[in-house]
């Protein structure tokens, strides 16, 4: 048995199918992966993501102990505004990927993949040396939950947080949602619209009660881990586990755009971070569409020209596109381009795929 979220039991009470992810008990499903899907792209849904971890870092040397754990440049970040980064070892690769919140000028969110709440935590207290910091672990205290959809913000906006005091995209306030005081932030792994509302466990009911009463009006729907992969898959949005490992770099992963060539400070895997921005790299991600009717998987095998070139690293259904879609790595000694094809190795037999730009899906962020 795995953690529960403090909405377990609601979980239970609305029919949820429950498995085990990243040592939780979550739900996959509750209607169904492409009913709740569709909830999403077409009004709105909500999701359980309490599984995910807050870790605060606090002292008047925040700023310089994570600029020497991450690429991004933070000293650029303004108050109240969030980065996506990664957490890279010496060799470059990756023990997560993040996102940061600058709640103060000596206070920052780091919100950490639900498998690796612990490593995350353990590497930035590695990492502390002798820096005036302190990095707590707050991910016991917290329960969070991911409202998605283009009809998202008028159930906030019913909820108290009228829609030009919400936050704009990707940035976090402090704020009292029905009485009750959040974390919300205009963030999400969908690629629609959204919040993200961070709220003490002790309220955390209150307020999933609140947001179902309010989203009746627009068929607020529970949408379980299930559909929270059809929809970042086809938004192109990374998985750690999948797309984003241990031996894998950020550029590897095509994340060129996160890294800032003009950071001074050091990190951690710097020189081989930069140094394959400058000389390039051995395997990249591609995205590809199924020609051949066939669902990649991950871990399935990439051919091209008569040899193996790679890996999948995510696939599946997309219910948007009514097709079979992926992700993996391949060689870039094979020069791989869009509209090349390629072939996935499904139950020792090739099909064709063909390569193709990403994001699958063109992601509808409200961005002001």
């Amino acid at each position: 048995m795995g953690k529960k979220t403090t909405f377990y039991n609601k979980h239970l009470e609305i029919g949820a199918k429950i498995v085990e992810f990243g040592g939780w008990d979550m739900p996959v499903q509750y209607s169904g992966i492409i009913d709740e899907h569709r909830a999403v792209r077409s009004s709105v849904g909500l999701f359980d993501v309490s599984h995910m971890g807050q870790i605060f870092v606090k002292g008047d040397q925040a700023l310089e102990f994570l600029q020497s754990v991450v690429p991004q440049d933070l000293s650029k970040l303004p108050l109240n505004k969030a980065i996506y980064c990664q957490l890279p070892k010496q060799d470059g690769c990756l023990i997560d990927d993040l996102i940061i919140y600058k709640l103060a000028d000596v206070e920052y969110l780091v919100i950490a993949n639900a498998a690796n709440i612990e490593k995350d935590y353990d590497w930035l207290l590695t990492n502390k040396k002798d820096y005036r910091v302190d990095v707590i672990n707050k991910s016991d205290k917290y329960a969070m939950l991911a409202l998605q959809g283009p009809n998202a913000y008028k159930i906030v906006e019913k909820l108290g947080l009228l829609q030009d005091t919400q936050p704009e995209f990707f940035t976090i306030k402090t704020c009292s949602l029905d009485g009750v005081d959040v974390f919300i932030s205009r963030t999400g792994y969908t690629g629609e619209d959204g919040f993200e509302i961070i709220v003490d466990n002790t309220d955390a009911l209150k307020i999933w009660d609140k947001l179902f009463e309010i989203g009746k009006e627009y068929n607020l729907k529970p949408i379980g881990l299930g559909a929270r992969d059809t929809l970042r898959l086809e938004a192109a949005l990374m998985l750690y586990g999948n797309d984003l490992n241990e031996t894998t770099t950020p550029v590897e992963a095509g994340l060129k755009w996160s890294i800032p060539k003009d950071k001074v400070e050091d990190y951690n895997g710097k020189r081989v971070i930069l140094d394959q921005i400058a000389n390039g790299i051995s395997k990249k991600l591609i995205g590809f569409e199924m020609v051949d009717r066939a669902i990649p998987r991950h871990e399935y095998e990439i051919y091209f020209d008569g040899h193996k070139t790679g890996i999948v690293s995510s696939g599946g259904y997309s219910p948007t596109l009514d097709k079979n879609i992926g992700m993996g790595y391949v060689d870039t000694k094979d020069n791989i381009a869009l509209d090349s094809t390629i072939q996935i190795m499904v139950r020792n037999k090739l099909y064709n795929a063909k390569v193709i730009k990403r994001p699958f899906v063109q992601k509808r962020y409200k961005i002001s």
